[in-house]
């Protein structure tokens, strides 16, 4: 895979707060709810608005009980389960997200199709994999804060991706970093990660997202804001393997890991 790009050196960082940005944000909410988009349906902008759609497949990985189903319940401004429950079989996840290319000022819809399987069935159904890894654009590695076993991991999933789908974008998620205090994974391993491998290690928070005014809505503009690093984060990854891949940015050569 092309070098991880400087982080906000391809998508504007926190468009999405400003005028323009709230006005296409609009178009994934209704009354400040996220909107709920289904595999074949798209978000509906105003008639003189045109903008391109970019889609790509995601693949999220990791042990059973880091969060998985959690993190894309988050990303798409649904419900996160209180009890964890292991997902049964494939569950897919389609979430919209407008971005502003740096270099062009040109916006962008992506759009990113989230797969997700529970730890038990890839083991049980060997059909289950190859499923979520055909042409997949980036796999999610993700490991828990308050489980050091996730975290050790880590090397060993990003090793057999990398021999089984070397061009493929890959990033990190920490979970339930509101849990800090009492974290398994200190900061210097963190650190040690980051250098040995070279890749976007992002954190988020596994609280209950904000409400509305009626105390059981979940606020769909305060969801946004706390998952645009990550929703920002894959735009950036992703646009910059695109722009590679074509020949439009040099790739330079990738230093393998220690």
């Amino acid at each position: 895979m092309a070098r991880s790009p400087v982080p906000g050196s391809v998508v504007v960082p926190n468009w999405h707060e400003s005028a323009e940005g709230k006005e296409y944000l609009a178009c994934i909410l209704r009354k400040n709810r996220r909107r709920v988009f289904g595999l074949l349906e798209r978000p509906v902008l105003p008639p003189p608005v045109s903008i391109d759609t970019a889609s790509y497949k995601i693949f999220v990985s990791g042990k059973s009980g880091v969060g998985k189903t959690a993190l894309v319940a988050k990303l798409a401004g649904l419900e996160v389960p209180v009890v964890h429950h292991e997902t049964t079989g494939i569950q897919t996840t389609v979430v919209f997200w407008p971005a502003k290319l740096q270099a062009s000022g040109r916006v962008v819809m992506f759009r990113f199709e989230f797969w997700d399987c529970g730890e038990s069935a890839l083991k049980k159904f060997d059909h289950m994999l190859p499923a979520c890894m055909e042409n997949t654009d980036a796999f999610l590695f993700l490991f828990s804060f308050t489980d050091r076993a996730s975290f050790e991991d880590l090397p060993g999933q990003l090793t057999r991706i990398a021999g089984e789908a070397p061009g493929v974008v890959r990033m990190v998620i920490g979970s339930k970093f509101d849990q800090y205090m009492h974290t398994d994974v200190p900061e210097r391993d963190l650190i040690a990660f980051r250098q040995a491998w070279e890749l976007p290690l992002l954190r988020v928070k596994s609280v209950p997202g904000r409400r509305l005014a009626d105390g059981h809505t979940l606020d769909g503009r305060a969801g946004l804001a706390d998952v645009a690093h990550v929703l920002n984060g894959l735009a950036e990854q992703l646009w910059h393997q695109d722009q590679v891949a074509a020949g439009l940015l040099p790739n330079p050569p990738e230093s393998a890991p220690e």
